[in-house]
């Protein structure tokens, strides 16, 4: 038998499924099972939603040139920001001041 036709991941979707329940059964009917608080699963949620929202950003930037979503500059200096908001006088120009 060659090594890659041994093991769990070796086999078909439907077998893994197969057996994982009847894991899963006997762990609950033993009393052994894991059973999720309110608590736990909230903060597992959590968890999940931030590094799915992590990854979806990740692609974002990946597939924008520039390597930043609309345009704008990493970093936390407003200044620099692609639509910083400039002094109005500049916006208007001063010919146009009473």
């Amino acid at each position: 038998m060659a090594k890659e036709d041994r093991g769990f991941a070796s086999m078909d979707r439907a077998k893994q499924r197969e057996i994982a329940s009847k894991g899963g059964k006997a762990a609950h009917q033993k009393g052994t099972a894991h059973e999720w608080t309110s608590e736990e699963a909230r903060e597992a949620g959590r968890k999940g939603g931030m590094a799915s929202h992590r990854r979806k950003l990740e692609q974002q930037e990946q597939q924008m040139p520039g390597g930043t979503p609309g345009g704008e500059t990493s970093g936390n200096n407003p200044e620099s920001a692609v639509g910083s908001n400039p002094n109005p006088e500049q916006m208007m120009g001063t010919d146009n001041l009473p």
